[in-house]
């Protein structure tokens, strides 16, 4: 457990707030790291309490949840109209792994959660019923469903009596909520010792959840209007900087928070770092940690995998049966969550390259449909295997490479996602490539380094900590030349140097247990905690 001194007051109950959570409703990063702290906190023997939407993709009752005698009425007026809105609650309740810690997830049931089908966007079935709803635009009222979450999660604890010592909220989704406990009257009372703590999970453009309606943004939030005009980034109300006088912030990388206020590449997020260094507020740095036992290649079943190995101990012969039974799916056919485009010759010499993400520009693929164009000619013994979904453009462009009759055999590329499908990706590869534009934290170089995958990653934000031709290979320009550099290199040394391949393989699992296990992480996100307690005490 981690330790606290005995200067702090301990910590017991802490809640958290977020739009995804693992296993009920995930878009990203997220997820992972919501369910993961809660439990590491859980763990540790506090108690804890996580709030997210009930989802209309989502079945309470089948996913162990039961409603609770609870409903209430929330204040949620448009400018000209008073209004408010029906949530009821279901909860799910453990305990701890048998220690003295508690977890609870509450879902709040809203009429204006169960009719999205997706956490963020709209999906092709909702473009089908209403031709404005395109699909993967977001929700056209993103800021209504976020300020519901929120209002309705003080309202829950009200009811339960609950008074933590510290509210977590996760990205801009929740980040105005510090701002609605200290401005409202009854709730600056009641939470008057609770501590706020707003983490910044992505704060890049159009992850910030701002508005640009700024009497919707009064009317709706109940803040005041010279609250709402005091924190306007390019002329939009703007979560984060709303919570700044009021919680202890954090972003999921110390090398994000460094770039957010000492490099121009915060142009990225519309100067938000710059601003609230401005401000004199010190974004801390809390780099996301992951729970090894999630992706064990020695407990296969458990994952969906053919064949046990182990990475950490060289043993690797379970490893090429994963690959060669996900090379006889794809070339069946057989894969029928995603959409295939090329095949994969069962080469067993030949090193795989592997993509799991968003195929967008942010995620770098531009660069890697430049490399790849490059490299495939240049040198036919390696292949490459991409499973996602995004840009139309980059879709488009990567089905065209992997259709291509110079390329047969080669590369494939799965459109969409399946959570089980990705893990024996991972588990196949040989190198797993994060080009990414820009990155807070990644935990794919995690996932990917646990199943002996070596990342392959641009040296920007939270990717820094793969080190090169140590736990992986990076390369320090985002650009497609850079990129195929580093393949070549992670090609080089595979060939000639099988060796070094492999003590590299086991160096990046050493790492992350003795560095990056969520239970280590853990007293970081404690210090950020007992930093939100002195802000009220």
């Amino acid at each position: 457990m981690p330790s606290e001194s005995r200067h702090y007051k301990k910590i017991n109950n802490v809640w958290m707030l977020t739009r995804e959570y693992d296993g009920l409703a995930g878009a990203g990063g997220v997820k992972d790291v919501a369910r993961q702290l809660a439990e590491s906190l859980a763990r540790s023997g506090r108690k804890v309490s996580v709030v997210l939407p009930l989802y209309g993709f989502m079945d309470p009752q089948q996913l162990g949840f039961t409603p609770l005698d609870i409903s209430f009425e929330i204040d949620l007026n448009y400018a000209t109209e008073p209004r408010r809105e029906y949530v009821r609650i279901f909860a799910k309740h453990r305990g701890a792994e048998g220690k003295k810690g508690s977890l609870a997830i509450y879902l709040v049931d809203a009429a204006r959660y169960l009719e999205k089908k997706s956490v963020y966007t709209y999906t092709a079935e909702d473009e089908a019923l209403d031709p404005f709803h395109h699909q993967g635009s977001g929700h056209f009222d993103y800021f209504a469903m976020n300020v519901l979450l929120q209002k309705a999660a003080a309202a829950l604890m009200i009811h339960l009596g609950e008074r933590p010592d510290i509210i977590h909220c996760h990205d801009g989704h929740t980040a105005i909520l510090p701002a609605i406990l200290r401005e409202t009257e009854g709730f600056r009372h009641y939470f008057a010792k609770t501590g706020c703590v707003v983490t910044i999970h992505n704060a890049g453009i159009g992850y910030h959840q701002e508005v640009g309606d700024l009497p919707f943004a009064e009317a709706i939030t109940g803040l005041p209007g010279a609250l709402i005009t005091n924190n306007l980034l390019d002329e939009k109300f703007d979560p984060f900087l709303a919570a700044s006088p009021y919680a202890a912030m954090n972003t999921v990388s110390e090398n994000y928070a460094r770039e957010l206020r000492e490099t121009d590449d915060d142009v990225l997020t519309g100067w938000l770092g710059h601003r609230l260094l401005a401000r004199g507020v010190v974004l801390k740095g809390v780099t996301n940690g992951i729970n090894p036992a999630d992706f064990d290649p020695r407990k296969p079943k458990a994952l969906g995998l053919t064949a046990a190995f182990n990475p950490a101990g060289g043993d690797l012969a379970g490893k090429a049966q994963c690959r060669q039974n996900l090379y006889q799916a794809i070339n069946k056919q057989s894969l029928n969550t995603v959409r295939q485009t090329g095949t994969l010759e069962n080469r067993p010499g030949n090193p795989l390259f592997t993509f799991v993400g968003r195929l967008s520009s942010q995620k770098g693929v531009d660069k890697l449909l430049g490399a790849l164009e490059t490299l495939l000619p240049l040198d036919q013994n390696f292949q490459a295997l991409i499973l996602g979904s995004g840009s139309k453009d980059i879709e488009d462009a990567l089905a065209g490479l992997a259709a291509s009759p110079k390329n047969l055999g080669r590369i494939c590329l799965l459109r969409g996602y399946d959570q089980q499908l990705a893990t024996r990706i991972y588990a196949s590869g040989d190198f797993f490539l994060i080009p990414s534009r820009y990155e807070p934290c990644g935990l794919t170089d995690y996932i990917a380094q646990l199943f002996g995958n070596l990342p392959i990653v641009h040296h920007i934000g939270g990717l820094v900590k793969v080190k090169d031709g140590e736990t992986g290979f990076s390369y320090p320009e985002h650009k497609s030349a850079a990129l195929m550099g580093a393949m070549q290199t992670a090609l080089h040394t595979f060939r000639k140097n099988p060796k070094k391949i492999q003590a590299m393989q086991q160096a990046a699992i050493k790492e992350i247990h003795d560095t990056y296990t969520w239970d280590k992480v853990l007293t970081r996100y404690l210090s950020l905690y007992h930093e939100a307690l002195s802000q009220v005490q």
